[in-house]
């Protein structure tokens, strides 16, 4: 019987979750629809609720703002806009931190994580999962012996928090994996195996393949 029971909920509970998670997002997204004057409501012009306008109004409001920065004059107004933002004291800090990470996760020319790597940590002998964000800045790399990357290092399940380390190039490995099938595996605590997932042998000074991604 436990063993059918775990059958069950092997099947029901990634379906309960995703049910759950697109609940939470389309309702929070339906509020979106406050932003309509009262005579707009869809409610009020259709007579019943339709969930989800909410996603559509979302989507139009960012598809609309995207022509609009796209262009001279909106990337002028956004300029404008964030050199406002930028005189309010603590408006400006948290905006201007979450803008460098959406910037740097989003943008087209950003490239938060460039390959999947194995390093050793927390301690010698003990091997985990990171990503190479790139090379040390200027005025950081005078002070290290040697050649060094930047790496993050995500925990387990939540990737979103980590350490940021900057090994020598020497201590690394490459991992035959893409990025996303290193996140799902780091997701999912080593369950989700990336197929054909292999190490590749230990780096060598000036390997051209990390050398063309730190300097990308």
């Amino acid at each position: 019987m436990k063993r059918y029971l775990i059958a069950g909920l092997l099947v029901w509970a990634p379906l309960g979750i995703t049910i759950w998670v697109l609940h939470f997002l389309v309702s929070t997204l339906d509020q979106t629809l406050g932003l309509l004057p009262d005579a707009w409501q869809p409610d009020r012009l259709l007579g019943f609720h339709v969930p989800g306008l909410g996603v559509l109004l979302s989507f139009v409001i960012l598809f609309v703002t995207g022509v609009v920065a796209a262009n001279i004059l909106g990337a002028r107004l956004i300029t404008v806009w964030e050199s406002l933002l930028g005189r309010i004291p603590v408006v400006k800090s948290i905006y201007s931190s979450v803008k460098q990470v959406s910037d740097t996760l989003l943008s087209d020319k950003g490239n938060a994580f460039r390959k999947a790597l194995l390093v050793e940590f927390p301690r010698e002998g003990s091997w985990t999962i990171a990503f190479l964000t790139g090379a040390p800045d200027r005025t950081v790399t005078p002070h290290l012996p040697g050649e060094h990357v930047s790496v993050y290092v995500p925990t387990t399940p939540n990737p979103t928090g980590g350490y940021f380390l900057m090994l020598p190039r020497s201590r690394i490995r490459e991992l035959d994996m893409t990025v996303d099938e290193a996140l799902k595996y780091i997701i999912s605590m080593g369950v989700v195996v990336p197929r054909g997932g292999t190490i590749a042998p230990p780096p060598r000074p000036g390997v051209a393949s990390v050398t063309a991604a730190v300097r990308n």
